[in-house]
């Protein structure tokens, strides 16, 4: 302990020392202008076009170099005085140590550690995700200036949250293909910075594709073959990886484990080469989840030889091996003529390109555009300040009865904080996180408003026993407010460990309703977790006043919890995923991949677009301590699709997308919110689309949202537009995008329009 407080203070130091100047303790990874060997080539001539400096370097390169470069771990290539890089490093919500190219080391202890992305998602504020984006990549530069980071990130994980049970979800945005990829496009620029030319750190979007299950029922991810529709594929799946290269332009796809309709995603060229890479127009390069290439041969038994699994994965689009697998066979698979030296240039061509959009053969890294970032600019006041920002906007108001939310300090002056989620810390910060600045738990935050009498209830959020019941119910009956901090953890969701139930772990409802029963004042739940749980109890019993979803909330979880709770923030957060209740998974295996109801078997639609069962909270619920209207000023009743070309035959139901004049078509709707209540508070507006009904249309679809302030007694106008094709379209059973013609049902709140979308050729509207 006496050591481990030396290093402390000498880290504390070494971080005010180091504040004062540039920390720059990286070797220049290539192109050193003091090297007079290499300072002259091509390759390092900034003033080149990147495709040629690409182009002459690879021309220099042996085979055997070439493919040193195909893993995360690539290697040096001393002659030409370019030192070896590791690729992989993880940035979900906040830099990460859990990827090799990132430690937390001397002036870089720890980084900023935001709200895990289930729960920033729940903001529904896109530039809120681009500003955590922008901070997140600060931090990564400034590690990577000081020799501890890289600037490669295989995040966002932009992957549906198809099942509630996936261990995962919280990785990602949510259940709704629109939602995930404006998402992935507002983060992946934060991250990327905006210049096309030129990144600041590298993003990736994965696990591309239908990849939402981990290990459930004696399934795992190496083994499963997700048996896909055209039609999920297509309106579903494929979304907010489209979205993430289109609108996002990353600079990176990674690829699954898992098998879609048979063959490995990391195989597949249809997957990689035809879809990421020529329909969308991928700008960067394609690297396989870890040991993926293996495991298709290893475990899958797709090929007959590792040599032939080397080819295929290569040939198929594939250019970065996360693993040795690549490195180890496909000289041999070159030699028995399964490739062709050309396939491996235009893999490590890939590469070499994003590596030098990210200024890595420039020279001096002082030199360059983020050269100047340090120990100083990590673990800031001000990042700190919006990972407490993006908590409060990510937390859901669920239940409020009364309301007895917010809680006041005169009449609550003390709370009884209980369960074992109260004094959470590194539970707040989620999976993929990486050592962050500091915590405030609960109780610690609830602390800075109330004297707080603290009893966990349960040892862990297993709650195997009550042995700790009655002291909880004690400390219940003898305060003004009872604060149960319950939900999960890693020990109950997460990579490679999927849920059998939606039910709150072991005794956790029993100590909850014993609680509730013996508080005199109100009480209220807090719930930490990932994905949904079936809460009904609580939302039925009356003495459980409210309920709040905190997610998992990052570092500053536990003040925003009682910023919450004690109205000093106004809850805006709304779910970004369906509750189901426990019986909704009677029937309905993990394995089965379809979206839409299977009425035959009797199996379920999934996520609100598709699923019109009874649910605990449906998706986009979430409360405000005010209340808010809405009323549609002004919005079209007909817009015309016009179709390309004169002699183009229009079907009576709808309109190929491919076929209709997309540019500039958009729907705009003018929508006055007005704060009718006594507070003033963000409101979190959501515009969904009702398509005409068929067998192809979800039962609705979310079509655009936004966050808007308003204050108490204020009205104020909001325009939103929807790009029709985009958003008012929707995929048939051959996967085929379509515009349905006729009346569609435009949904804010109560407040509903219809719009008729009517064909028409040279201006004329096709009956």
């Amino acid at each position: 302990m006496v050591l481990h407080k030396m290093a402390f203070l000498a880290a504390i130091i070494f971080f005010f020392v180091s504040s004062s100047i540039h920390v720059h303790s990286r070797e220049t990874f290539a192109c050193d202008t003091k090297d007079a060997a290499t300072a002259t080539l091509r390759f390092c001539q900034q003033s080149v076009p990147i495709p040629e400096r690409v182009k002459d370097l690879i021309g220099r390169l042996t085979l055997a170099e070439k493919v040193g470069l195909l893993g995360n771990t690539a290697a040096a290539i001393p002659r030409l005085g370019i030192k070896g890089y590791e690729w992989w490093s993880e940035a979900l919500h906040g830099v990460s140590n859990v990827g090799p190219g990132t430690k937390f080391a001397g002036p870089f202890p720890a980084a900023t550690s935001f709200p895990q992305v289930i729960t920033t998602a729940a903001s529904f504020n896109a530039s809120l995700w681009e500003s955590i984006g922008r901070v997140v990549s600060n931090e990564a530069r400034a590690m990577y200036n000081g020799g501890v980071g890289g600037l490669t990130y295989w995040s966002p994980n932009v992957n549906i949250l198809r099942d509630p049970r996936w261990g995962r979800g919280q990785e990602t945005p949510g259940e709704d293909p629109v939602l995930a990829g404006k998402y992935a496009a507002s983060y992946v620029r934060g991250l990327q910075g905006n210049d096309r030319s030129r990144l600041k750190v590298a993003a990736c979007c994965k696990h591309f594709t239908a990849y939402d299950l981990d290990n459930w029922n004696g399934v795992d991810r190496f083994h499963f073959n997700a048996k896909v529709s055209k039609q999920d594929i297509e309106d579903t799946f494929d979304v907010p990886f489209r979205m993430c290269v289109k609108e996002g332009n990353v600079a990176s796809i990674m690829c699954s484990y898992n098998q879609v309709n048979g063959v490995p995603t990391c195989a597949d060229p249809n997957l990689l080469k035809k879809t990421i890479r020529n329909q969308w127009g991928l700008n960067g390069y394609i690297v396989s989840d870890c040991d993926s290439v293996g495991v298709l041969y290893d475990t899958q038994h797709y090929t007959g030889t590792p040599e032939e699994a080397a080819a295929k994965s290569i040939k198929a689009g594939l250019d970065l091996d996360c693993g040795p697998f690549l490195g180890a066979h496909t000289i041999d698979a070159v030699k028995k003529n399964l490739l062709r030296e050309s396939d491996i240039d235009n893999a490590v061509i890939n590469t070499l390109t994003v590596q030098m959009r990210l200024g890595m053969f420039d020279g001096d890294i002082a030199t360059q555009p983020y050269g100047h970032l340090g120990s100083a600019h990590v673990c800031t006041p001000v990042h700190k300040g919006l990972a407490l920002e993006a908590a409060h906007q990510g937390i859901v108001l669920l239940k409020n009865l009364g309301p007895s939310l917010p809680l006041s300090r005169h009449r609550h002056r003390t709370v009884a904080v209980i369960g074992p989620n109260a004094d959470a810390t590194v539970t707040m910060i989620g999976n993929y996180a990486g050592i962050a600045c500091g915590y405030t738990s609960p109780v610690q935050g609830i602390a800075g408003y109330a004297r707080t009498v603290h009893n966990k209830g349960c040892a862990d959020v297993h709650c195997m026993d009550d042995r700790l019941f009655d002291s909880a119910a004690d400390a219940a009956r003898g305060s003004d407010a009872t604060v149960l901090v319950m939900g999960l953890d890693q020990s109950i969701e997460a990579e490679f460990k999927d849920r059998n139930s939606l039910l709150l772990p072991g005794k956790q409802q029993e100590l909850i309703s014993r609680v509730a029963r013996a508080s005199k004042g109100p009480v209220v739940l807090v719930l930490m977790s990932g994905g949904p749980i079936d809460v009904t109890f609580a939302e039925k019993d009356p003495k459980i006043s409210a309920i709040v979803w905190a997610g998992y909330p990052g570092q500053e979880g536990g003040t925003a919890i009682a910023d919450i709770l004690f109205g000093a923030a106004n809850p805006g957060g709304k779910l970004p995923m369906t509750w189901y209740p426990q019986d909704y998974l009677t029937n309905l295996p993990m394995t089965e991949m379809s979206m839409r109801a299977i009425r035959s078997k009797r199996i379920p639609g999934r996520t609100y677009r598709f699923y019109d069962g009874p649910v605990v909270y449906p998706f986009g619920h979430g409360l405000s301590y005010t209340r808010f209207t809405h009323s549609i000023a002004d919005a079209p009743k007909v817009i015309p699709i016009a179709v390309r070309g004169r002699n183009t035959t229009v079907s009576g139901k709808s309109v190929r997308v491919t076929h209709a004049r997309c540019n500039r078509l958009s729907l705009g709707v003018h929508v006055d919110i007005k704060n009718v209540g006594t507070r003033d508070g963000t409101h979190t507006m959501l515009v969904f689309s009702a398509p005409p009904s068929g067998e192809w249309a979800p039962r609705k679809q979310l079509v655009a949202f936004t966050r808007v302030h308003v204050a108490a007694g204020e009205n104020k106008r909001v325009q939103v537009n929807i790009h029709v094709c985009k958003y008012l379209s929707v995929v048939d059973r051959a996967g085929i995008r379509r515009i349905p013609i006729g009346d569609h049902g435009i949904h804010i709140g109560d407040e509903s329009h219809t719009v008729s979308l009517q064909a028409s050729t040279l201006g004329v509207i096709k009956s």
